[in-house]
């Protein structure tokens, strides 16, 4: 990202005065507040466009997807936060967000961007889809770089999402031509990697959010808002039945040391 050289703040969003408050040129309370499901004005919020019926569906079915994750490690985090500082959700929220990176959440941008490698490719060489995605794999595997979006330790199929989020992408009329890059990928990859890696959702979340005109810089922010409202489920549920201090007496009991003892040290 670069420095701007502007030396005055400014912002397209909001602004209020004593009787008003505009949110991207709408007045909240009369054009806003009873008018937008949450979904449309996150997408007014950050686009300053009203959302198309196809970018709303795939937008509101993309969040509903991957909102709950189970007891992953950032769920973890969360819930061993708060049991340590219940007076503070917002810390073990936040907490769980932190590890928003390559491995989990982070993985649907990249693949947005893997998606956009492809078609401009294809663009620029005018090769077919099949071909575009021959090449760019054989970067990545130059590179060592994993693929992202494709393989899953449960999931060995394709992610029972994938099909679902397609379905509400050809169903609401959204462009379909980042579904036909992720799926000539996954036609592909045996081939050049030498594995059956077949979609996950974080391959299917860009794949229908691009062809539904959402921007592929805030890619990462979809993962992110749907995981709030999961973790906040999870903190509500900690807050009636703790189970914080039992993960982590667990992942004590089962923790090895490995390092040098002092001579007269007596393991308990």
């Amino acid at each position: 990202m670069k420095i701007g050289k502007t030396t005055e703040p400014y912002t397209a969003i909001c602004t209020s005065n004593e009787h008003t408050i505009v949110v991207r040129g709408y007045d909240l309370c009369e054009d806003v507040i009873g008018q937008m499901s949450f979904t449309s004005y996150f997408y007014l919020l950050l686009t300053g466009q009203k959302a198309s019926p196809s970018a709303l569906a795939v937008l509101d079915a993309t969040l509903v997807a991957i909102a709950e994750h189970g007891f992953v490690p950032s769920v973890q985090a969360a819930r061993m936060t708060f049991s340590a500082s219940p007076d503070a959700m917002q810390g073990a929220v936040a907490a769980g967000l932190l590890g928003c990176g390559s491995v989990i959440l982070g993985a649907a941008e990249q693949a947005g961007q893997l998606f956009e490698h492809v078609r401009q490719k294809q663009t620029d060489l005018g090769i077919s889809i099949e071909q575009a995605a021959i090449d760019v794999l054989r970067e990545f595997r130059k590179d060592k770089r994993p693929i992202p979006g494709y393989g899953h330790p449960l999931h060995k199929d394709r992610d029972p999402r994938v099909a679902a989020l397609f379905s509400v992408s050809q169903t609401s009329g959204a462009n379909q031509t980042y579904i036909a890059i992720a799926e000539a990928i996954e036609r592909v990859i045996p081939d050049v990697v030498g594995k059956n890696l077949r979609m996950n959702v974080s391959a299917a979340i860009p794949a229908v959010l691009l062809g539904a005109g959402y921007p592929i810089e805030a890619l990462r922010g979809i993962p992110i808002l749907a995981r709030c409202a999961g973790l906040i489920a999870h903190l509500f549920e900690e807050m009636n039945n703790p189970v914080g201090f039992a993960l982590s007496y667990q992942a004590s009991q089962d923790t090895k040391y490995t390092g040098n003892l002092p001579a007269n040290f007596n393991a308990a």
